[in-house]
């Protein structure tokens, strides 16, 4: 184990050593957290992909005190380097998405042009090639009995967690902040889309036995239809909705309870970070108006490690990147309190 007598996590933060300036190598970390620099679907602004190596460099700046989570971080956390192949391939197929989402938002037919129906090939190629990537790089941290967090990129890049996942459990629940539903059935042509990211999982993962969203305040129909298909395998609580119950004497307690009683027993964390008010994530690559501040979100996943309830992994996605750097410093902070939660809950 690693020996932490000569490290102080008062001191300023060390670039050499890893995430949040703690001395663990890979094989001596309880937690591993899996970066994932791709964004090739998004559908508004990009850069989302080189969030990790961001949120590095904003980690050096977090404090390793939290009250809630007292030295959780002595269990280890390692965030792997990032795969350039796979950033390469991001940034490639990225251009290619550019100009065949400009190409259809003129009304254009992608099938009277060979070169869209390429280019689409090619994506939807490049998305599987990520899924698999994912789900293996996923599966053999699992398999060696470590905590396991992905850092997004976009949000389709935990699709193939998932699925890593459900081998582990037979079935289990995500918990999802998000300002947008991610139901659309293969979104402007591209079925893996970040904004299909939850259609595909409850279509493709019988082991998902419940999805409950909470922050949704952007949606179209179908997804809302989608939505009353799946019955109560879904359970959805809007923004608006929230809010005029706190309006009208709700507390976020009896709120934040109420949401975790959807859940069962086994519950991993979707966090699109774009589920907060846009003053804490300008950046992000589809922001809402509206939303959440952290300490509600945190409150909540308080609450659900008091509820009993197992936490088996967790993802952050669409942090964006900005020349002052708040939505990496944002990020950094709440890739700190997940990964206390999920190494406290594990303990």
């Amino acid at each position: 184990m690693t020996d932490l007598s000569q490290f102080d996590p008062n001191a300023v933060g060390n670039p050499n050593n890893n995430i949040f300036s703690l001395p663990f190598p890979e094989e001596d970390a309880r937690l591993v957290i899996l970066p994932v620099p791709w964004e090739v679907t998004v559908s508004y602004t990009a850069g989302t992909a080189r969030a990790p190596e961001h949120i590095f460099n904003a980690s050096l700046q977090v404090d390793l005190f939290d009250s809630d989570y007292r030295d959780a971080w002595k269990q280890g956390y390692y965030l792997k380097p990032c795969d350039k192949k796979v950033l390469m391939k991001s940034d490639y197929l990225r251009k290619e998405a550019e100009l065949y989402i400009n190409y259809i938002a003129q009304g254009e037919i992608v099938s009277e042009n060979k070169f869209m129906c390429k280019t689409l090939k090619e994506i939807n190629e490049g998305s599987n090639f990520l899924n698999a990537w994912v789900y293996d790089q996923t599966k053999e941290l699992l398999q060696q009995g470590k905590l396991v967090a992905l850092l997004g990129g976009d949000h389709s890049t935990p699709l193939g967690f998932y699925k890593a996942i459900a081998e582990k459990y037979e079935q289990f629940g995500i918990l999802h902040i998000d300002a947008h539903c991610d139901l659309r059935k293969c979104y402007e042509g591209f079925k893996y889309s970040h904004a299909s990211v939850m259609y595909n999982a409850l279509e493709e993962i019988p082991q998902l036995k419940k999805l409950v969203q909470v922050g949704i305040r952007d949606f179209c129909d179908e997804e809302f239809e989608y939505m009353e298909k799946c019955g109560e395998r879904i359970v959805t609580y809007l923004d608006k909705d929230i809010k005029e119950r706190q309006y009208e004497g709700d507390n976020w307690k009896v709120i934040a309870d109420e949401i975790i009683s959807k859940l069962p027993q086994h519950v991993y964390i979707s966090f699109d970070i774009d589920g907060l008010d846009p003053k804490l994530c300008p950046h992000t690559g589809t922001p809402v108006q509206g939303g959440f501040e952290t300490e509600q979100i945190f409150y909540l996943f308080k609450r659900l490690i008091q509820s009993g309830r197992q936490l088996i992994g967790f993802d952050l996605v669409e942090v964006g990147v900005s020349h002052s750097e708040w939505d990496e410093n944002v990020g950094a902070r709440c890739l700190f309190k997940l990964c206390n939660i999920l190494t406290a809950a594990n303990s």
